[in-house]
């Protein structure tokens, strides 16, 4: 079953990750803007930082597992605490958009709930409505279900095109909330956060509809093969294929098809007409 990771931060990952998520059937891996390990003191720094991710990642991933590689660009909520940067970021990430690789704004939304994190989150939230791209929510770790009343709030406030925006990192407490939107939903598998057992529940609480399974993928405890992993604990549980498939390939598909740069569906539509694709869209 082919599977696509519409979170994987895997700047901070080996190349043997690469192999490894390869082999378990990940053709596919969209990687959003992420801190980077410490603080970035300069906006020139989130500059080079994209370019890292566009250019040098996306060769990475075709040169060493024969994987399709895509981004977000955003200035992440955990590093919007200073406003002059956010600005000077934000200023540039239109030029960025319109770079191949670039399927969304993200992530973007809160961390510590602050007035320069909700700037930012408002302005590049307005940014991504502004040219019609996809858009990656960050649902904060603490006050989880406070940041998530917050974020629906900005959204119907703003009102952006809430069936282009996927809100993640929920869990049992924030559904309620984010359910009551058109939004899509992410489920991002963390070690010691949540796990696949934790989020099958509420898929089946509330429905597979717009709903899609991711990795985290990071510098901390996390496992790049948790898409796959959640695969087979699906199936083990005796969840249709096709509802699985469903939720860990078809919904991010669809989802990132929104953007004009996601040539890895134009593959995948060629392929299912019979057409010949690319070797880093085809299954092994």
């Amino acid at each position: 079953m082919r599977l696509i990771d519409s979170h994987a931060h895997m700047t901070s990952r080996t190349t043997d990750d690469y192999r490894e998520m390869r082999r378990s059937g990940i053709e596919c891996v969209i990687e959003p803007s992420f801190w980077s390990g410490s603080d970035k003191l300069y906006p020139e720094s989130f500059f080079d930082y994209f370019e890292h991710i566009i250019d040098f990642e996306t060769e990475r991933a075709d040169r060493v597992a024969g994987m399709d590689h895509y981004v977000t660009v955003s200035i992440n909520p955990k590093e919007a605490v200073d406003r002059e940067m956010s600005e000077a970021v934000i200023d540039r990430l239109p030029e960025y958009l319109e770079r191949d690789r670039v399927v969304g704004v993200g992530e973007i939304g809160f961390n510590l709930q602050t007035d320069e994190e909700e700037w930012a989150f408002r302005e590049q939230l307005r940014l991504a409505e502004e040219h019609e791209q996809p858009v990656i929510i960050h649902l904060p770790h603490t006050e989880k279900p406070k940041g998530a009343i917050r974020t629906v709030e900005i959204i119907e406030e703003m009102g952006v095109t809430q069936e282009r925006i996927i809100i993640d990192h929920n869990e049992p407490e924030t559904m309620e909330t984010t359910a009551a939107t058109d939004c899509w939903l992410g489920f991002t598998l963390y070690p010691g956060k949540i796990s696949i057992e934790e989020v099958m529940p509420l898929l089946e609480a509330y429905g597979t509809d717009r709903r899609i399974i991711n990795s985290s993928a990071d510098w901390d405890d996390s496992d790049p093969l948790a898409v796959p992993k959640a695969r087979d604990a699906m199936i083990d549980a005796g969840w249709d294929r096709d509802t699985v498939r469903k939720l860990l390939f078809e919904n991010p598909l669809a989802f990132f098809s929104q953007s004009p740069h996601f040539d890895y569906a134009d593959a995948v539509a060629a392929e299912s007409a019979g057409e010949s694709v690319p070797q880093s869209a085809e299954a092994e």
